[in-house]
């Protein structure tokens, strides 16, 4: 052979160098953005064809790999394949070997808008159907993961702000297909027996990509939050991630932290108004108090008037006012000054001229006696003649 001559391989050396040079040159991890096309399951493997409308590849997650994936596409549907290159020497096939599948974020939006039409065209998304939250549960129910910063974050906050409720840690999967199993939690809390029932809910999840919520866009989970019996908050991810979960529940917060602090009380403010009704109620205490003293001084002085030396002094008072009116009014003191009373002899008191008769016997009272007289001539006042009987 001379040097200008080209190689000579073997199908199975070609095939072989073929796959040296890939693992050689191509990196040892990937992301694959691309639509999932027919998936499906053989044997146990996930095959699907990955494509972008211009090309197709084939990609494989084995049997072992697909027991840990949390999601698994439908035909159409957009995703994010983290994988490497696999190569098969024997008969020179090429596959990408699927090493983590998760949705892409066009597929999450879809499905989120998908089932929020349906919910909203059935009435199951209506923010007048929302419940009042309960003042100061006696117990809440937290679904969360187990164990979590954020059921940390929550534990924490409900411990500063509210110890008297009981807080009930539910732990649930919060990420992948798993609503089924969250719906099963959500049915044992309502089949619960009394004593382990829950004054309100809390579903709550930490941050995360938008992607690691789509189980909280499940439209069976979602008519499970709308119908549960007591009041549900929901604390999914960051305050700009909305959930279908969110719109169903009777209150949504931005964060798990803010769900606690949005259902239970604060102590310092309960605190702070203990005190303002106490000083209200020492102030209408002391204003009863001084109300109360007040009618017993008024009473105190009603019967100061009414003891028999003040009533038997006010009678003499009274007696003494109408003797000094009695002796302002009597003749006796006008016939002191100078007047005089004209009667006739029976004592009938004349008080006009028209009933003298001329010639009549009259009696003249003075203050110190009288006088018996005989009328001579009548003259009236008004009149320019005397008058005749």
């Amino acid at each position: 052979m001379t040097a200008d001559a080209p190689p000579t391989y073997s199908v199975r050396e070609l095939n072989t160098a073929i796959g040296s040079l890939l693992e050689r040159g191509f990196a040892p991890r990937f992301l694959v953005q691309a639509t999932a096309s027919k998936p499906q399951v053989k044997k146990g493997h996930l095959w699907i064809t990955l494509t972008d409308g211009e090309a197709s590849i084939t990609a494989v997650a084995w049997a072992s790999k697909l027991k840990q994936l949390d999601y698994v596409p439908a035909d159409g549907e957009g995703v994010t394949v983290v994988g490497k290159l696999n190569f098969w020497a024997a008969r020179a096939t090429l596959a990408v070997q699927v090493l983590d599948l998760r949705p892409s974020l066009n597929t999450v939006l879809r499905r989120f808008e998908a089932v929020r039409a349906l919910l909203e065209a059935e009435g199951v998304i209506d923010p007048l159907k929302r419940r009042p939250l309960p003042t100061a549960p006696r117990r809440v129910a937290v679904l969360t993961s187990v164990p979590s910063s954020a059921l940390a974050d929550m534990l924490r906050t409900a411990r500063e702000r509210w110890p008297l409720s009981e807080l009930l840690v539910v732990p649930i999967p919060v990420q992948g297909d798993v609503s089924n199993r969250i719906c099963s939690v959500l049915q044992r809390l309502r089949d619960a027996p009394e004593p382990l029932q829950a004054d309100a809910l809390v579903l709550a999840r930490g941050g995360g990509s938008r992607e690691d919520l789509m189980v909280f866009d499940d439209e069976q989970l979602c008519r499970a939050i709308a119908t549960f019996p007591v009041p549900v908050v929901t604390g999914i991810g960051h305050e700009d991630d909305l959930t279908v979960a969110d719109l169903v529940a009777d209150h949504r917060a931005a964060t798990p932290t803010a769900a606690i602090v949005s259902l239970l009380p604060s102590r310092d403010t309960a605190l702070l108004q203990l005190q303002e009704r106490l000083r209200r109620l020492a102030n209408q205490r002391q204003w009863w108090l001084e109300r109360k003293r007040q009618v017993l001084w008024e009473r105190r002085q009603r019967w100061q008037l009414l003891q028999p030396q003040v009533l038997l002094q006010q009678r003499r008072d009274q007696l003494l006012q109408r003797q000094q009116l009695l002796r302002a009014l009597s003749p006796q003191r006008w016939l002191a000054r100078g007047f005089a009373i004209l009667e006739s002899p029976e004592g009938t008191v004349f008080r006009s001229v028209s009933e003298v008769k001329k010639g009549s016997d009259l009696v003249v009272r003075l203050n110190d006696g009288t006088i018996a007289v005989q009328a001579q001539s009548i003259r009236p006042s008004s009149a320019e003649q005397p008058v005749t009987p």
